[in-house]
C-alpha cells in the first residue's frame, strides 16, 4: 500500500540523517584520537557527512536503474540549499558574506554547474548518440572536487568555523562509525525504494518525486547546520555550508556515481539545471544589490517566493 511507502520513505530519512551524524561524531573523534589536525577534519569528514545522504542515495539510485531519481536529487537539492536554506535561514538573522565567498566560492560553485550541463548534454556537440554522463565525465567532475580541495585547504580557515568535535571513547567512536554506516546505507535504499513506489502509485514521474521529496530530505542537514550558524550570528557557516554543499553535490556525488556506472541525462533537466545556475546568479548579482555582502530578510522573502515557485514550476511540468 502506497502509505507504507511513505512510512518506508519517511524512516529511510531519519536513517540518513542519524547514520550521517553517527558518522561524523565517529570518525572526528577517531581522527582527533591520532592527532590529525581540527581544521583537516572539518574539511573532510565533517563537509562529507553534510553531503553523505545525497552520495547514498544517488549511488543506490544509478544502481537501481531509476537516474531520474539521482539527478533530481542534486539538482533539486542544490536548488532547495540556494533558494529555501539561506532564505529561511536569513529570515532568522541577515548573512552577511565575506569577500571570498562572494569572489572565489560562489563562482566556483556557478562554473561546475555550468560545466555538468555541458557534461550532460551531449546531443548539442555530437549529433549522433544519446545525452550520458559517463564515466569519463564522472572523473572530470571529481577532479574539479579535488580543485576544489585544495583551494580550501590553501584558504586558511579558521578551525572555529566547523565548531567543537567531539571527544567520545575508542569503542563508542567504532560503533559510531558502524552504526552511521549502516544507518545511510539502509536509509538510501528505504529513501530510493520508497520514492519509487510513491511515484508509481501515484502516476507521478521518478523525477518529480526526486526534485522534490528527495531533495528535500536530503537538504535537511543543511538546512539545521545553517540556521544553527545564523542563530549563532556565524553567516560565514550559514553560506559556507550552503555553496560548499552545491559543489560537492556535483563534483563528487555526481562524480563519484558517474565514474562507476553512466547516468542517462534526459533533456527535461535541463529547465532544473537553469534554474540551478539562475540560483547561483541571483545569489552573485545580490551581494551587490541593496546593502551590499548582505542577505537580509527581504532577500531571504524572495530567495523562499522564488522556492516556492519553482515547486509549482516542477509541478505543472511534470505532474499537471
Amino acid at each position: 500500500m502506497i502509505w507504507m511507502s511513505f512510512v518506508g520513505f519517511l524512516v529511510g530519512f531519519v536513517l540518513l540523517i542519524q547514520g550521517g551524524d553517527w558518522l561524523v561524531d565517529g570518525a572526528s573523534a577517531l581522527a582527533k584520537r591520532f592527532n590529525i589536525s581540527e581544521i583537516v577534519i572539518g574539511l573532510t569528514v565533517v563537509s562529507f557527512g553534510t553531503s553523505a545522504p545525497e552520495l547514498i542515495v544517488n549511488l543506490v539510485a544509478s544502481f537501481s536503474n531509476v537516474e531520474n531519481i539521482a539527478l533530481g536529487n542534486v539538482l533539486g537539492s542544490n536548488i532547495a540549499n540556494i533558494f529555501l536554506v539561506l532564505g529561511v535561514a536569513a529570515l532568522f538573522r541577515p548573512l552577511t558574506l565575506q569577500g571570498r565567498t562572494i569572489w572565489k566560492e560562489i563562482p566556483f560553485a556557478l562554473i561546475i554547474t555550468i560545466v555538468l550541463g555541458i557534461l550532460a548534454n551531449d546531443l548539442l556537440f555530437v549529433p549522433t548518440g544519446e545525452n550520458i554522463l559517463s564515466n569519463g565525465d564522472g572523473i572530470l567532475l571529481l577532479i574539479f572536487f579535488l580543485l576544489f580541495m585544495v583551494y580550501i585547504f590553501s584558504s586558511g580557515l579558521d578551525e572555529e568555523l566547523f565548531g567543537e568535535l567531539p571527544t567520545i571513547p575508542l569503542k563508542k567512536s567504532i560503533l559510531f562509525v558502524i552504526g552511521g554506516i549502516l544507518g545511510l546505507g539502509l536509509g538510501g535504499n528505504m529513501v530510493v525504494n520508497g520514492a519509487e513506489s510513491i511515484a508509481s502509485g501515484m502516476g507521478i514521474s521518478d523525477a518529480f518525486i526526486g526534485l522534490t521529496a528527495v531533495a528535500l530530505g536530503t537538504s535537511l542537514p543543511e538546512l539545521i547546520t545553517s540556521l544553527n550558524a545564523a542563530f549563532k550570528s556565524n553567516s560565514d557557516i550559514a553560506v559556507g555550508n550552503v555553496v560548499g554543499s552545491n559543489v560537492f553535490n556535483i563534483a563528487l556525488v555526481l562524480g563519484v556515481s558517474g565514474s562507476i556506472k553512466d547516468i542517462p541525462y534526459h533533456t527535461s533537466f535541463n529547465l532544473d539545471m537553469g534554474v540551478t545556475i539562475l540560483a547561483m546568479v541571483f545569489l552573485f548579482v545580490f551581494m551587490f544589490l541593496g546593502k551590499r555582502h548582505r542577505i537580509g530578510r527581504r532577500k531571504g522573502a524572495l530567495f523562499a517566493l522564488l522556492y516556492i515557485g519553482y515547486i509549482v514550476m516542477v509541478y505543472f511540468t511534470r505532474v499537471a
